[in-house]
């Protein structure tokens, strides 16, 4: 085992034997014994079935690694084995520094104890002393926000309480690993957003073994992917390689379901020409040719708007010599809009407050999906280049942000807004809220990737 890996799995394997009735599994116990005694040979009453079977890898100190593959493949089971909540059949695994685990629902709570005598049981087994548990609990359970349900038995609690309780103590014991094993499917956009920038600031200092099916939170997070196909390391490299063949066999298997040769084949690359930039574009409005069609008929993706409240915001920094007291979405008449159509024509307005003279304020956004990757976003340097934005204290500055707002699919997204002071490249935050404004689209007719654009034009000709 090298001196920079955390963790060694060498030729790992691990089998179940599936007994097809009960009784079956007393045959098992008593009569091979029985067999061997009259030197015969003994039957199995069971079929052997191999979770893993031949899995080596290393991971380095300080790697963000994701397990991907089917149901089924064997991806738990690694976890698990690496965690030593399972034992091989054949193989070892090494383990160097403390792991952190975040496995199956509920893994590891007694469902009678509450949530505060599972704080402690959970520390403990983690190897943290009672007297730091009781110095960390305050921050465990603000961590955790499931409230006064901290004193109920956590058999009472939903699977997003589960998750939010097991996340808050993983994120506080101090681990040189943190395991997560789709822990983060589960739970409202405001606390997965909370754990994403935790795994993300955990990152800089810590190795992290991740599973999810995922695949944008996978090429979001790490930076290396090992692919399990029938508990068989098919694949291990760059995550957004494997990632990518990954979904091509598995596009090629669905076709092959309904009949259809596909055949796998590795793109080659291309270098694109740069074209010849454009000097002063004119500003033009996309609209999608199907805009009004879909407006009529109320199709389209569906878009809920959460009201700004700023005294809940969970996340927020910055040197607070301006601060930002409103966030809305409005469409053209300065109406905030409760609910937005994908393809809508919306402004987003940020207000500030100064609190002392301030020079160069620059305001910005990141919209971002539930997994914290940024869609896009934009500010206003460019903009005011040539004309520096200055403010005294008691001023009130109103950004407004222009834009047709992007088709997307079914789930969970964020604001992030911020004022700055300085330039591009040098500039101090001002204020930075996370997640200041949330959105749910409800419905959609696209059907892939993380943003649609609007189409042009979409036409079918024939030939001749």
């Amino acid at each position: 085992m090298s001196s920079d890996s955390v963790i060694r799995v060498s030729n790992l394997g691990k089998r179940y034997e599936i007994y097809a009735q009960p009784k079956d599994r007393l045959k098992q116990m008593v009569m091979p014994r029985l067999k061997r005694m009259i030197g015969m040979h003994p039957p199995e009453y069971f079929r052997e079935f191999w979770a893993l079977r031949g899995v080596s890898f290393e991971v380095r100190r300080g790697e963000t690694v994701a397990i991907i593959g089917q149901n089924g493949s064997g991806k738990s089971t690694l976890l698990q084995l690496v965690c030593g909540t399972l034992f091989p059949t054949n193989g070892d695994i090494q383990v160097k520094g403390r792991i952190a685990a975040l496995l199956e629902l509920g893994a590891g709570f007694n469902p009678e104890f509450t949530g505060e005598e599972n704080i402690y049981l959970s520390g403990l087994l983690y190897g943290i002393s009672e007297d730091e548990l009781r110095n960390r609990f305050d921050s465990i359970v603000e961590f955790a926000e499931i409230g006064e349900f901290i004193s109920q038995p956590v058999k009472t609690y939903s699977s997003g309480m589960y998750v939010r309780l097991a996340f808050a103590i993983a994120a506080h014991v101090d681990a040189d690993m943190l395991v997560v094993d789709e822990a983060l499917s589960v739970g409202d956009v405001r606390f997965t957003q909370k754990c994403m920038r935790f795994l993300r600031e955990f990152q800089k200092t810590g190795t992290l073994l991740f599973v999810s099916h995922d695949v944008g939170a996978v090429t979001s997070l790490c930076s290396r992917a090992i692919w399990l196909n029938q508990g068989v390391l098919k694949m291990d490299g760059p995550a957004k390689e494997t990632v990518e063949a990954y979904l091509a066999e598995q596009h090629a298997l669905d076709r092959g379901q309904r009949g259809d040769v596909v055949q796998l084949a590795k793109a080659r690359e291309k270098v694109a020409k740069q074209p010849a930039k454009a000097a002063n574009p004119p500003v033009v409005d996309v609209v999608d040719q199907r805009w009004e069609a879909l407006r009529a008929n109320g199709s389209g993706t569906r878009i809920e708007v959460f009201e700004f409240m700023p005294d809940s915001s969970e996340s927020e920094f910055g040197a607070r010599g301006a601060t930002i007291e409103r966030v809305a979405l409005r469409n053209e008449a300065g109406e905030d809009l409760p609910i937005v159509q994908g393809g809508e024509l919306v402004d987003l307005y940020i207000e500030s407050r100064s609190h002392q003279a301030l020079a160069g304020l620059i305001f910005g956004f990141y919209l971002k999906d539930r997994l914290g990757q940024r869609l896009f976003g934009d500010n206003t340097f460019m903009t005011y280049a040539d004309r520096e934005v200055r403010s005294q204290a008691g001023d009130t500055h109103i950004a407004r942000f222009r834009f047709r707002m992007p088709i997307m699919p079914v789930g969970a997204y964020s604001f992030d807004v911020a004022i700055a002071t300085g330039n591009q490249h040098d500039h101090t935050q001002q204020h930075w809220i996370h997640d200041a404004l949330s959105m749910r689209a409800v419905d959609s007719t696209m059907r892939h990737g993380l943003v649609g654009i609007p189409m042009l034009e979409i036409a079918i000709s024939k030939e001749g």
